[in-house]
């Protein structure tokens, strides 16, 4: 088989088409781009979990999710027999030994994504020895692939860095939400859009909720709008009530995408000090509506933020200072930041690194035949 009849990906990920977290935008836009590529002749995704309606584009075929582990590797190892694979994606760490048996089978190529946290430390035995194993490691940020290369033995040339991309509906305008949502034209408006997870309490939501009190000391109405789900609600309400500063915080709950758009362009500035970031793509989003972006300087939100470039870097102590300081002068926004923000992370440029990333895993596929 050579590349102009395509390859036939199999993608073992956590969720994809019906998923609503950063994982599984990635997983989306990597494989709607091979899709589009012309290089991949089917694609089959078998997801662990799905929560909303699931549409794939043509081409990809995703099967129902599995409840268990088990249920999950019998409906892996029959997909492997029953089909030509050349191509094994895996979604996530975890899954790497699987993925490793089932590339073995059909001597097929195996390329493994990386995010963030569940990489940066030392994993067991059986994973990083999976992962030693694949064609490629694919890393979101330039600080996830160096705490690859510290506990595994890989070639560095095998593990390649292919940031998020933003989709094409992010961008500037106008939004309603403000009179929506009860917000006043002349309230200073901060944003972060993320889950709410008693385990992601390093997104950085209860950092800005200590902020406010000294915000609003300067005479000027400061308002938290936080957007996403998750039971740590609780806690970050109590935190805000113990300040004094609930009338300050408003909880949008989830929204869907048109209302997520207005919700970037609405605010002032986004803040996410976020210090388990693998990337994150909402700093993204932000940019390309327009609106200024505000992270920590740690982990690989440099990559998102440029390194300063195009979003505000600061470190944890200087958070309150950071957000005040963006806040009275504010750094390039609109269509200016938008544009400098597609340029570097737009779906054209995401779409030719995906397609070199499955040229350079099958480069050498073509001497060998595909097991049927």
């Amino acid at each position: 088989m050579n590349m102009k009849s395509g390859r036939h990906i199999l993608a073992l990920v956590t969720d994809a088409y019906g998923g609503r977290n950063g994982i599984a935008q990635y997983n989306r836009d990597f494989l709607g781009a091979l899709a589009a590529s012309g290089l991949a002749s089917t694609i089959t995704v078998l997801p662990r979990h799905t929560i909303d309606r699931a549409s794939p584009p043509s081409l990809i075929e995703q099967r129902p999710p599995h409840a268990t582990r088990f249920a999950y590797s019998i409906t892996a190892f029959r997909l492997m027999l029953s089909r030509p694979v050349d191509v094994v994606f895996c979604g996530h760490l975890y899954m790497t030994p699987l993925a490793v048996l089932l590339a073995k089978l059909k001597h097929a190529k195996l390329i493994v994504q990386l995010h963030g946290i569940e990489a940066w430390t030392r994993p067991s035995w059986l994973q990083r020895t999976a992962l030693e194993a694949a064609d490629i490691v694919l890393c979101v940020s330039r600080h996830t692939r160096a705490r690859v290369l510290d506990w595994a033995t890989i070639a560095p040339e095998r593990v390649v860095v292919l940031p998020n991309t933003v989709g094409d509906g992010f961008t500037p305008g106008s939004s309603q939400l403000r009179a929506k949502w009860g917000l006043d034209a002349d309230t200073r408006v901060l944003l972060t859009v993320a889950r709410m997870d008693p385990r992601e309490r390093y997104k950085g939501h209860a950092d800005v909720i200590e902020a406010l009190p000294g915000l609003n000391r300067k005479g000027e109405k400061t308002i938290y709008v936080v957007v996403g789900e998750g039971s740590d609600s609780l806690r970050l309400k109590a935190l805000a009530e113990g300040l004094g500063v609930q009338d300050s915080v408003r909880f949008m709950g989830l929204v869907d995408e048109p209302t997520l758009v207005e919700a970037y362009r609405m605010a002032d500035l986004f803040v996410m000090p976020s210090t388990g970031e693998g990337f994150g793509i909402a700093f993204l989003e932000a940019m390309a509506c327009g609106t200024p972006a505000l992270g920590l300087l740690d982990g690989g939100a440099r990559d998102a933020l440029a390194d300063g470039e195009l979003g505000i870097g600061a470190t944890k102590e200087e958070l309150a200072a950071a957000i005040a300081a963006s806040l009275a002068t504010p750094k390039r926004r609109g269509a200016a930041l938008s544009a400098d923000v597609r340029e570097r992370f737009g779906r054209d440029r995401f779409a030719r690194g995906a397609a070199e990333i499955l040229r350079r895993s099958t480069e050498h596929l073509s001497e060998q035949p595909t097991a049927a």
